[in-house]
């Protein structure tokens, strides 16, 4: 919970706000006629709030793959067959340079 203050007050006692927020780990927000106005967090706290609005890039490249459609698959109703790669592995045929049985 925050604890809340009047602006007026605020401004007298700033400095012993600013030690309540950085070494008590305590978030103070400051009113005007009983709204809230702004608020006093830590440094560590406005960084993770931060990390929120803007992910790390990978995050963002995670989130955009897994946007992607999947690719189909064989069968499928569109009758599309998949992208792959076949590979078939044949011995070498070594008659044409002259080797083995004629």
């Amino acid at each position: 919970m925050a604890y809340e203050i009047p602006v007026t007050q605020a401004r007298a006692e700033l400095a012993d706000l600013i030690n309540r927020v950085v070494y008590g780990g305590e978030r103070v927000v400051v009113t005007r006629h009983g709204r809230p106005l702004v608020a006093l967090v830590s440094a560590a706290d406005l960084e993770k709030l931060d990390d929120l609005e803007n992910p790390p890039a990978e995050e963002q490249v995670i989130t955009t793959v897994s946007g992607v459609r999947p690719a189909p698959t064989a069968g499928s109703a569109t009758g599309e067959r998949p992208f792959g790669i076949a590979a078939e592995h044949r011995a070498p045929d070594t008659r044409a340079h002259g080797e083995g049985p004629a």
